[in-house]
């Protein structure tokens, strides 16, 4: 791992970038709201605004995601961390290729995520986090894979790029995706209360919030989401909330219409929140940078 040059105060993040060349990658910022302070809301910042940042995974001490590095006019991503604590940022894959969407895995030590492998195919990797062994794939021959979420058996759904794109399901020992669904959007999310995988769909021309239930493999439909949303979380075990512009709004999982605002975060981002992550009362959210 790679110790990047520690910000100064919220805003130096200067080091990220490594050369001068414009990315052709869209920018975007990484903030974080803290939702329980003595003062209110509080917001600081995680990354630069210079270059693509995205797909946040908020977990206790700190946030992984996706940045763009730039060198000798070539662009590619590599996954960070960035500490709660210290405000340093750490580059956890260092490496010629690009990677994307980091997760945890379910034993708290590797981190997963889509490696861009340098024939251009897209496979599922695994990286220690507590140990100096070195980064391996875990799949050989599933992809390609754009996005995934582990349950708790080290089983995992995976969105699988194609015509259409589809969610299947496996495990680490079995290694043989079961395709569950198809037309299939970005999201896929584990909830530990339902034992269920959640994902949305495009079904009848309308945009579906389903679960996956891997027990019986069979798919439940839960709500109609906006035709706009393709990113959610989950902020309890009853509740979704996904951004449209620059608010978050919440909606219950049992069918319900009601949908209410949960946080305006126009003061800090005047575009569009494109991807959120929640965890213990604070909010990773990334923010579009217009040119």
């Amino acid at each position: 791992m790679k110790l990047i040059k520690p910000l100064i105060g919220f805003f130096s993040l200067s080091a990220l970038t490594l050369g001068v060349a414009q990315a052709s990658m869209p920018k975007s910022q990484i903030l974080l709201a803290d939702l329980n302070t003595p003062y209110g809301l509080q917001v600081s910042i995680v990354s630069d605004k210079n270059s693509y940042n995205n797909q946040p995974n908020l977990i206790d001490n700190g946030v992984y995601f996706t940045h763009e590095v730039i060198t000798n006019g070539q662009s590619q991503t590599d996954i960070v961390y960035y500490d709660l604590t210290t405000k340093q940022i750490t580059n956890i894959t260092n490496s010629p290729v690009s990677e994307y969407s980091p997760t945890i895995m379910p034993n708290k030590n590797n981190l997963s995520a889509i490696v861009v492998e340098a024939d251009g195919k897209q496979k599922l990797w695994q990286y220690p986090l507590k140990s100096e062994n070195a980064p391996s794939r875990i799949f050989d021959w599933i992809e390609p894979v754009g996005y995934h979420a582990w349950g708790v058996q080290n089983d995992l759904v995976m969105f699988i790029l194609g015509k259409p794109h589809t969610l299947q399901y496996t495990s680490v020992e079995e290694a043989k995706g079961q395709v569950a669904a198809s037309n299939i959007g970005r999201t896929l999310i584990y909830n530990k209360s339902t034992a269920t995988f959640l994902f949305s769909y495009t079904k009848n021309e309308q945009h579906i919030l389903a679960s996956f239930n891997p027990q019986d493999k069979q798919v439940e439909d839960l709500l109609r989401l906006p035709a706009q949303v393709q990113d959610f979380i989950l902020k309890d075990d009853t509740t979704i909330a996904y951004a449209i512009k620059n608010r978050v709004y919440q909606r219950k999982l049992d069918g319900s219409d009601e949908v209410s605002q949960w946080l305006n975060l126009s003061t800090y981002c005047e575009t569009n929140i494109t991807r959120i992550s929640y965890n213990n009362e604070k909010l990773a959210f990334v923010c579009d940078v217009i040119k």
